[in-house]
């Protein structure tokens, strides 16, 4: 495999939101991001994936885009995103913007062009379609709750929106807008970003009056004429949303010919606590088997012929310490924990704000406390159906999004450092105990144990390129796994529970010289037992026949 910076780098997402308030008007913006990235920097992050920042009326937090070439108000201007990207550059960070190629805000130019007449010249920039028997053309429906379409009344169709009615899907088929999507991803290349992160991707290529919505039949022929008008020929990294890939399909996103992207998000392991066949706030336990297959899988079909993103969190997902880790008791240990089986792992590892402090999830008392769009229709649409207010709440606790949009805890300081005036979206009230100014300097913090994760994956290569092997697959309580590229291999070993036990490690590696390079305990290292959460990561040194030495 030809080997690319991205392969050993790691990328901090912001949701600019919530990271750092500036001017005291208690929504972060882009010259709070500038005065933080000094910690950052410090952190050891090469890249810093920017939720988005572009011109919007904010319906979905910025996934509602009504021009791409300019920057949202609450964010400041083109002029602070220009110094943005000058000041990580001074320190060796890039910048990965958010790409929200699927749809527009209704408030963007086109759409309000689009919807005056049904003759208009940016009609088929949108997908409209005359009702049938008096209703929607077919039935599909919104992620965010209730149908994908919505009446028009001035032209008397119905146009698409899988999500908000407010973000109408653009019509991909139309080569014009193709056209738009490459100018407007050009306008940023050429001031000088790392790359793309592509919201929902797999969407662009939908047949709606067929019912296909993702992975439809024209999807890779689209992105391959998107690398060749845009980023094909620049050293960038670009990584795709598909919340329906499977391995062979990421194979294709991720070729190593650079026909494609560098890479995608797949969510297999995200949705392991997901009823089958439900929504995702219909629960049931995790169980560890089914995550270790699931990596397993993702780990091990790829070899050379793809790359993987490793991500446990990010703005639309819970936080992982409160979902698969213990938030209370063993908060620390378990946030180390699954930091440590995550970044030993092959791939890109992506670290979501403040998830290197173990921040957890929010439960808010009220379901007025809650901004997120998608929470909202949802509590409203299962209120309509009958559910109990308590256990849609308690489902929100488990799985809505603004558990991840709650404020950056910086310090114990009124609202945790964020901004001095009220919050967007209330800080989690265990900002007093739960803060980057508690943690930079301590050691044995969260913070510092990520730190040196990234440290670890910069200075062995193993950890970077070298092959997956599962161990201990039938254990329910452990996760544990080889990495080994030529003659170096490293071990990984997690306990996933609050109780501690013993295992028994295969033979060749029982009897091996083991160099332990982190642990999540600081001493008292057992052998064949782990303590409550525990987690290990040795360095295994390879003895070859004859030979006592390690080459």
């Amino acid at each position: 495999m030809k080997k690319k910076w991205w392969h050993s780098s790691v990328v901090y997402q912001i949701y600019p939101r919530s990271f750092q308030d500036s001017n005291g008007d208690g929504i972060g913006d882009l010259k709070g991001i500038i005065n933080r990235l000094d910690y950052l920097e410090n952190l050891g992050i090469d890249v810093i994936w920017l939720s988005p920042v572009f011109k919007s009326p904010n319906d979905d937090n910025g996934y509602d885009i009504s021009d791409y070439e300019d920057i949202m108000d609450d964010f400041g201007t083109m002029e602070d995103m220009e110094l943005l990207l000058a000041e990580a550059k001074k320190r060796d960070i890039k910048i990965l913007m958010d790409l929200v190629a699927n749809h527009t805000s209704d408030e963007h130019r086109w759409f309000i062009e689009s919807r005056k007449s049904r003759d208009n010249q940016y009609r088929d920039y949108y997908i409209w379609r005359n009702p049938v028997d008096g209703h929607e053309p077919n039935d599909l429906g919104s992620t965010f709750s209730g149908s994908a379409w919505e009446w028009d009344e001035t032209t008397k169709q119905y146009y698409l929106h899988l999500f908000s009615k407010r973000q109408p899907d653009l019509n991909w088929e139309n080569p014009k807008v193709r056209e738009e999507c490459w100018k407007y991803m050009n306008f940023w290349i050429d001031k000088g970003i790392g790359g793309f992160r592509m919201d929902v991707i797999e969407l662009i290529g939908k047949v709606p009056d067929k019912g296909i919505t993702s992975n439809g039949p024209k999807l890779h022929e689209y992105i391959r004429e998107m690398n060749k008008q845009t980023f094909g020929d620049k050293d960038l990294l670009t990584v795709g949303e598909c919340w329906g890939v499977s391995p062979e399909t990421a194979k294709r996103y991720s070729n190593p010919d650079g026909s494609e992207l560098s890479m995608v998000f797949q969510f297999e392991h995200i949705g392991l606590d997901q009823v089958p066949g439900k929504e995702k706030w219909d629960l049931q336990p995790i169980k560890l088997s089914d995550l270790k297959r699931v990596f397993n899988k993702w780990q091990t079909a790829f070899h050379n012929d793809g790359w993987n993103s490793l991500f446990w969190n990010n703005h639309d997902l819970p936080r992982i310490v409160s979902r698969w880790g213990n938030d209370k008791e063993y908060r620390e240990e378990s946030a180390k924990m699954l930091a440590t089986l995550l970044h030993g792992m092959k791939g890109t590892p992506y670290i979501y704000q403040g998830e290197e402090l173990g921040m957890t999830n929010v439960k808010f008392a009220n379901i007025d406390q809650y901004k997120d769009i998608e929470t909202l229709n949802m509590y409203k649409d299962r209120r309509n159906k009958g559910y109990l207010h308590e256990d849609i709440m308690e489902s929100i606790y488990a799985k809505g999004r603004d558990n991840a949009r709650t404020p950056m805890q910086w310090s114990d300081e009124i609202n945790g450092g964020f901004t001095t005036a009220t919050p967007w979206i209330e800080v989690n009230p265990n900002y007093v105990e739960i803060n980057a100014k508690n943690q930079v300097n301590d050691p044995d913090s969260i913070y510092n144990y990520y730190k040196k994760l990234i440290q670890l994956r910069k200075e062995n290569e193993v950890i970077v390129y070298g092959e997956f092997e599962l161990l201990l697959a039938d254990d329910n309580n452990i996760f544990a796994y080889k990495r080994v590229l030529n003659d170096s291999m490293i071990l990984v070993i997690c306990n996933f529970t609050k109780d501690p036990v013993e295992y028994t490690l295969p033979p060749e590696i029982e009897k091996s010289e083991k160099n332990i390079l982190i642990a999540n305990y600081k001493d008292n290292l057992s052998d064949n037992k782990l303590r409550p959460y525990e987690a290990r990561m040795y360095k295994i040194i390879i003895k070859h026949a004859g030979n006592d030495n390690p080459e």
